[in-house]
């Protein structure tokens, strides 16, 4: 393979994805549209990613010498999720095969602490927070931040794994072991009126494109449902759209980036405040990052010009970006592994909706908890999409 390549990467080329979940299956797919190839490298064998992959290597992230050979194998390299060692980085790196995101970004956004710091280096608003190592210093900061706030894990945390509340009747002590006594974050708790996110991608060479501002619903700290797009006033949109850019500038990123906000009730910033006249809206709060497609970017399979993952596909080959027009309004339903608890959804009454598609993962074992694939509705209305969408949720479980 040619090493340092910095030209953009034709159809042919071949990308390599740390990482073998979901997010590289539906990559992988793109890619084949697209005519690239894709290798794939995490310990699992026959993984999501895997089974739609040219090549699906096999070996433990800390193999310094598989790592190198699968850097060998490919043209550029890109990351399915944040939580691989950064030696992956570093490896590919010394290869000179381009790491898109890179290695930096990459290390920041696995610890909460880093990407805090990124954050508010970057001039982005961030929920008030304090670093803990310790009870003493939790207790510290609990009397700073007040109550009720959530305690993080600094590192490795997702999908409200990592993280526990605490009130004004919780022990300290009991909280902090609950999360094994590792370095936390702890954030004030954020009374929001509703929870954002953007997706954007940056090409090598600086072009920008953010898709519209999405609403996600949870349950039990896990997505459940996206609206796309959010029903935000212009302004709101505005300023996500311009943080998203502000974020990826500062980053110098190649790749593509998910911002998830908090969305603060009251009026808009007044029209006479700094805070307007620097275009904030005073309304968002950044809550956390993720430098990789992400689950609320799903719905631009069907409801964008260019999905998420064509854009991963772009960026990582150091193509521009694709077109981020919305073509309808979408809803994503997330389909979590509580379905399978009485037996095989019954997915010949989902797909009797018509406007309904259905994506799943090619995992093995569905468990409470755990993304086994996705729905997706477009309509002439996010209101019509949502109602159509339950619908057809529902319906995998109503006999």
């Amino acid at each position: 393979m040619a090493q340092g390549r910095q030209a953009p990467l034709p159809p042919g080329s071949t990308i390599g994805v740390f990482g073998s979940g979901q997010l590289g299956r539906m990559l992988a797919m793109e890619a084949r549209r697209m005519g690239y190839r894709i290798h794939t490298y995490s310990p699992e064998r026959n993984s999501p990613t895997g089974q739609i992959a040219d090549f699906e290597y096999a070996a433990p992230y800390d193999d310094a010498a598989a790592v190198q050979s699968f850097a060998r194998s490919v043209d550029a390299l890109t990351f399915e999720f944040e939580n691989v060692p950064s030696l992956v980085a570093e490896i590919a790196e010394a290869e000179g095969v381009p790491v898109r995101p890179s290695g930096p970004i990459l290390h920041a956004a696995q610890n909460r602490q880093r990407e805090k710091s990124m954050l508010s280096q970057a001039g982005l608003p961030v929920t008030p927070h304090r670093i803990v190592s310790d009870t003493e210093e939790l207790e510290e900061a609990v009397f700073e931040i007040g109550l009720p706030a959530i305690l993080k894990t600094a590192a490795f945390g997702y999908d409200g794994k990592g993280q526990t509340r605490i009130e004004p009747a919780t022990r300290l002590d009991s909280a902090w072991h609950s999360l094994g006594g590792q370095a936390c974050v702890l954030e004030a708790h954020i009374d929001f009126e509703r929870e954002l996110s953007i997706v954007a991608a940056r090409g090598a060479n600086g072009d920008f494109a953010a898709y519209p501002l999405v609403e996600n619903r949870h349950v039990n700290h896990i997505l459940d449902v996206t609206i796309a797009p959010a029903d935000v006033e212009p302004a709101v949109a505005a300023e996500a759209d311009r943080l998203a850019r502000q974020l990826c500038e500062f980053l110098d990123l190649t790749g593509v980036l998910c911002i998830e906000f908090f969305c603060l009730p009251g009026p808009l910033a007044d029209g006479n405040s700094q805070a307007s006249r620097s275009q904030s809206t005073g309304r968002l709060l950044t809550n956390e990052i993720a430098p990789r497609p992400h689950n609320s970017g799903h719905w631009t399979i069907e409801g964008a010009v260019t999905s998420q993952f064509e854009q991963q596909l772009r960026t990582v080959s150091g193509l521009a970006p694709g077109s981020t027009e919305q073509l309808r309004p979408a809803v994503l339903l997330n389909l979590l592994g509580d379905l399978w608890q009485d037996g095989e959804p019954d997915w010949q009454a989902l797909l009797a909706f018509s406007d309904a598609k259905l994506h799943l993962y090619g995992k093995h074992e569905p468990r409470p908890g755990r993304k086994m694939g996705h729905l997706t509705v477009t309509a002439d209305t996010t209101s019509e999409a949502l109602e159509l969408g339950l619908a057809a949720r529902a319906a995998l479980n109503s006999n």
